[in-house]
Formats: C-alpha cells, sequence, structure tokens
C-alpha cells in the first residue's frame, strides 16, 4: 500500500477495465456509499464514457439518511442487511441494472461495536445482491482504499459472470 492508501491493484485500472465492461454490455451503475464516501463515484466519473453508463450514487453518512433515502431497515448500518438495502435500493433510486454499496468502520475507533477496518460491500447484479464482509488492517485512508478497490472487483466480477 502506498502513502495515499492505494493496494497493489490499480484503482483507477479497475475502473477503467469496469467502464469497458459495462458499456459493451450495456449495462447502467449506480452507487450507495457510506465508508467511502463519493470515492466509487468519483473513480467512476473519471472512467471512460462514464455519461453513457454511470447514474450516480448516493452518499450517506447519518443512519437516518440510509433508512430515509435508501430504505435501509432498522438496526445496525454496518450489517448486511444495510448493505444489500442499499446496493437493491439505489439501483432502483436510479434506475440502474447494477449497484455497488460499502458501510463500515474506517477507525480509527470502533462503530457499532465493530472493530476498525470491519466493511460491508455489496453489488447488485442481474436482480441479485450479493454482499461480502471484510477486516481490513491499516489507517483510515488505507481503509478506505482497500474498501473501494474490493467494491470495484467484486462488481467487475458479478458483471462479468452475469
Amino acid at each position: 500500500m502506498n502513502q495515499n492508501g492505494q493496494t497493489g491493484n490499480d484503482i483507477d485500472q479497475i475502473a477503467q477495465r469496469l467502464a469497458q465492461l459495462l458499456g459493451e454490455r450495456g449495462m447502467s451503475v449506480s452507487v450507495a456509499e457510506s465508508l467511502t464516501g463519493g470515492r466509487i463515484a468519483s473513480r467512476l466519473a473519471a472512467a471512460p464514457e462514464a455519461s453513457e453508463w454511470f447514474a450516480g450514487g448516493v452518499v450517506c453518512y447519518w443512519t437516518s439518511v440510509k433508512q430515509t433515502v435508501l430504505d435501509v431497515p432498522e438496526g445496525p448500518v454496518i450489517s448486511r442487511p444495510a448493505v444489500e438495502a442499499m446496493a437493491r435500493n439505489v439501483a432502483r433510486l436510479m434506475g440502474t441494472d447494477t449497484a455497488v454499496a460499502t458501510s463500515g468502520a474506517g477507525g480509527p475507533g470502533e462503530e457499532e461495536g465493530q472493530a476498525p477496518g470491519t466493511t460491508w460491500i455489496a453489488a447488485f447484479v442481474g436482480g441479485e445482491v450479493t454482499a461480502e464482509l471484510h477486516h481490513f488492517d491499516g489507517e483510515p485512508v488505507e481503509v478506505l482504499a482497500q474498501t473501494e478497490e474490493r467494491a470495484l472487483l467484486l462488481l467487475e466480477h458479478l458483471v462479468t459472470t452475469s
């Protein structure tokens, strides 16, 4: 990981591959971000031909915003049900074929009783939601970079295999 919190894969390259894949398949994507605070949306917006396949996103830190805008159920927001609802509902809200969502404890302290680095990522592709739990190491900027990378890789994998 470098000083900017970037991991082994170049995140911009992943976004470019995803851009090509979505464009080739005529698919669209939206994002729902809590932990990553718009970083994924920013990467996608900078990728080639983004206006053709990237609808936009919702950045929501407050639990009340997650519940009101994205219909996240009552309870912990660093959880599988929360991130699955975020992915499914941002796709519905934006009218996209695919979506990716992130929620977690970036650190340096615990959140909702979850250790720093605890991250839930979900992707919505083909009408199905796939969620993953990760425990990333490092400073907050490193946790964010690892989450961003893993979210884009999950979405890329699911679009490729759909």
